[in-house]
């Protein structure tokens, strides 16, 4: 029998959830390809390694962008090779698979997800809106007659959602998140050092020093970023704080914190209560921000908590998902 898979297609990184195994699988979601045969090279990890780093015939590809398929061929190329490497194909039977997407992806994005689902392997691919999803991973009951409010901040995507009986109260999708901050990080440098990084270093500096919420004593990090300097053309190396990084990020933070403030701002009375005594819940790669929750709780002014293993709750929550509907299947037969 082929075993049933929760996939979240991420734009930074794909996670895979096998039923009865749990998270088998997280690896970048970059395929290196080569130009002058449009032969696949290397995907996820060993792919990655090749960013920025490549001669001029070989192009490490990113497939997704903000949340969505950029690239369909790709993308159908990297599930193929997940899938085929986990081996869950039965001898007989392929796996169903639970795919999930931002809350805004439009019908022609959505039709684009599946029919890569399906070509990659899948037999029956069932979409479900990331922070629904991302709430069951982090053990949130959503199936109550209470309101949940989750935000959950991926690589291209900040999803907001407030969720009750099952279903979404409200929500709101920003096409802004970790990769936007990378991105800020990168043109800081630029515009404060005259000096030219990588994506990639940026996302490093970010997740070793990063501290958007300061309080009273908390030191300032300091870590060594190279790059090239853009007066001389030659490397060079400086030294960057946390103060400097929050000063980078900052904006398309507060862009989050304001879009989750205008979802509050639409929900009944009742529900709107019950977040103040549930308070909100991060998940996603963004939810390890230093001092994230505490921004967040500062400006919305109810209590925020950072769900456990935030980068894998899409995922768990994909595969909890799909084995509760196949169990609910089997049962009314």
């Amino acid at each position: 029998m082929a075993l049933d898979i929760g996939i979240d297609l991420g734009t930074a990184n794909v996670l895979i959830y096998v039923s009865g195994k749990g998270i088998v699988l997280n690896e970048p979601s970059v395929v290196a390809i080569d130009t002058n045969t449009n032969q696949v090279l290397a995907v996820g990890s060993e792919a990655y390694q090749m960013v920025g780093k490549t001669p001029s015939n070989i192009r490490a590809i990113r497939p997704l962008k903000d949340g969505v398929i950029s690239d369909f061929d790709v993308t159908e190329e990297m599930l193929s090779y997940f899938i085929k490497k986990l081996n869950v194909r039965g001898i007989m039977s392929r796996p169903s698979i639970m795919i999930c997407t931002p809350t805004n992806t439009t019908e022609i994005e959505r039709k684009a997800i599946l029919q890569a689902a399906e070509k990659s392997g899948g037999n029956k691919v069932y979409l479900e809106v990331e922070p629904k999803v991302a709430a069951i991973g982090a053990g949130m009951d959503i199936f109550q007659p209470r309101g949940n409010m989750v935000i959950d901040i991926g690589g291209g995507t900040s999803d907001i959602a407030v969720l009750s009986l099952g279903d979404i109260v409200a929500s709101s999708s920003l096409r802004m998140a970790g990769d936007r901050m990378n991105q800020d990080i990168v043109n800081y440098v630029k515009d404060q050092h005259h000096l030219l990084i990588g994506e990639r270093s940026a996302e490093q500096v970010k997740i070793q020093i990063a501290q958007v919420f300061k309080q009273d004593g908390d030191d300032d990090k300091v870590t060594q970023v190279r790059g090239r300097d853009t007066v001389t053309g030659m490397p060079r190396s400086i030294d960057i704080d946390s103060n400097q990084l929050e000063e980078a990020i900052h904006e398309t933070l507060m862009q989050i914190v304001s879009t989750a403030h205008h979802v509050m701002e639409t929900l009944p009375p009742e529900i709107a209560a019950d977040i103040i005594d549930r308070g909100i819940t991060l998940t996603g790669g963004g939810a390890l921000l230093s001092g994230l929750d505490q921004l967040i709780s500062e400006n919305l002014r109810v209590p925020v908590m950072v769900a456990e293993h935030p980068l894998n709750n899409v995922a768990q929550g994909a595969g909890i998902l799909l084995e509760h509907m196949q169990k609910t299947a089997k049962n009314k037969k």
